[in-house]
């Protein structure tokens, strides 16, 4: 499955900013995930299924339990396809850094220095 199939569905994107965090079990994944989406155990199993079968999460046995990591290597992958786009953003973003920072400035320049009660 291709990175940006995976990455379509909001459960599967879910459980990676769950996953970003700190590692979990599958049923702290799931937990949240039932809560929060209204599913099955069984299909969050499956979405976690997929994000380790595309590389995005890797799972490891602690006793009786899954701990589930989310993996950087599709994650960087999609992170260089989209470099290419950056520049779409970037300019809109500095402009808008340039504009908060000429607000503070006018809100500074507009409060009274201490001691100038007038």
């Amino acid at each position: 499955m291709h990175e940006f199939e995976v990455l379509s569905d909001p459960v599967r994107r879910r459980i990676l900013e769950l996953l970003a965090v700190r590692e979990s079990s599958s049923g702290e994944v799931c937990a949240v995930i039932q809560a929060e989406f209204g599913i099955t155990q069984s299909a969050v199993s499956q979405h976690l299924r997929v994000l380790r079968d595309a590389g995005f999460a890797s799972v490891r046995r602690e006793g009786t339990r899954r701990l589930y990591a989310v993996r950087e290597g599709p994650l960087r992958d999609v992170d260089l396809w989209l470099d290419r786009f950056r520049w779409l953003w970037s300019q809109s973003m500095e402009a808008l850094a340039v504009e908060l920072d000429r607000g503070r400035s006018q809100r500074r320049r507009a409060q009274p220095e201490p001691g100038d009660e007038g």
